[in-house]
């Protein structure tokens, strides 16, 4: 749609989003539209496609933390999504409940999440980044990332912080951290973390090398959804730099930790599970809650026997 700019508000991407989809519904007249995830573009093509009446399929439904600006604003997109979809796919049987209780209109399926798809798929190429010459031989991997706009400001000042003093702390620790393109990310990252030998800030990823340094690293720290699903397939703790999550089944098995936004939290559990062999052990033994990697196939088929 080429609507991206500098700066750009909320309001001004769903409204452009919407606007320039409707066109294209109309044009195209499809028989089923599928949306994936919470974001306010996938928000905008679900309603897009309600005002030209295409049925719409909402592909990692489900997901709550029932808090209004917590997932900001990603937790409202959602629920908006599940309200509008003729098809809710649930990666869990929490998110099927969630859906359930919610009262949505549409049918509701559960058949894993498709992130577990593409780490299955990608991980049989998945090519080491040539910077990754640059860590010394037998160190420990931590691979970071932060983005989310409840972070922004003092979160994120305290996230760099916990950083900094978690590897200085443990002489024979990398860590590897894609900047968001987002400027207010950017600087505050450079502002604590740059010019340090063991910190590696780089640019966004390729999938395949992303996927690579995930499964060589020792353990993530991350605000991101994403990360939290794919870490379990390769045994990696997590600690999720957040105060709720919506992925509760990997808290509730143990592969994840919620630790809030304090500096102090992270350094806490990041030094007790860099020390801690039994704690790290316990955490890295978890099977990944979200699917098989055949989401994709059971969400096609329920599509070609619905349209």
């Amino acid at each position: 749609l080429n609507i991206m700019k500098k700066k750009q508000s909320l309001e001004y991407l769903t409204s452009e989003t919407l606007n320039q989809l409707v066109g294209i519904f109309d044009d195209l007249s499809p028989s089923l539209t599928l949306v994936q995830g919470d974001t306010s573009s996938a928000f905008a093509a679900a309603l897009a496609a309600f005002y030209c009446k295409v049925p719409v399929g909402h592909v990692e439904a489900g997901l709550r933390t029932n808090n209004f600006y917590a997932p900001f604003p990603e937790e409202i997109n959602r629920r908006l999504i599940s309200q509008l979809a003729t098809y809710n796919f649930a990666p869990t049987q929490i998110s099927l409940d969630n859906l359930k209780q919610s009262n949505t209109i549409g049918e509701n399926f559960l058949t894993g999440n498709t992130i577990v798809d593409a780490l299955r798929l990608v991980s049989k190429r998945a090519s080491k980044p040539i910077f990754m010459n640059k860590i010394i031989k037998n160190s420990r991997i931590i691979f970071a990332t932060i983005h989310r706009r409840e972070n922004w400001g003092i979160n994120l000042n305290n996230f760099s912080l916990a950083i900094r003093n978690i590897i200085n702390s443990h002489r024979d620790t990398f860590l590897i951290m894609p900047m968001h393109p987002n400027k207010i990310v950017r600087q505050a990252l450079k502002e604590y973390l740059e010019g340090y030998s063991r910190i590696l800030l780089i640019e966004p990823l390729p999938y395949e090398e992303l996927v690579y340094i995930l499964r060589e690293s020792y353990l993530v720290i991350t605000d991101s959804g994403g990360l939290q699903e794919e870490a379990p397939t390769f045994g990696k703790p997590v600690l999720v730099f957040r105060e709720t999550t919506e992925r509760e089944e990997l808290i509730a098995l143990g592969s994840s930790k919620l630790v809030g936004t304090s500096a102090e939290s992270l350094e806490k559990y990041a030094n007790e599970l860099l020390t801690n062999k039994n704690m790290y052990k316990k955490m890295s033994k978890v099977n990944n809650p979200f699917g098989d990697g055949f989401s994709a196939e059971r969400i096609f088929d329920i599509c070609s026997s619905k349209i």
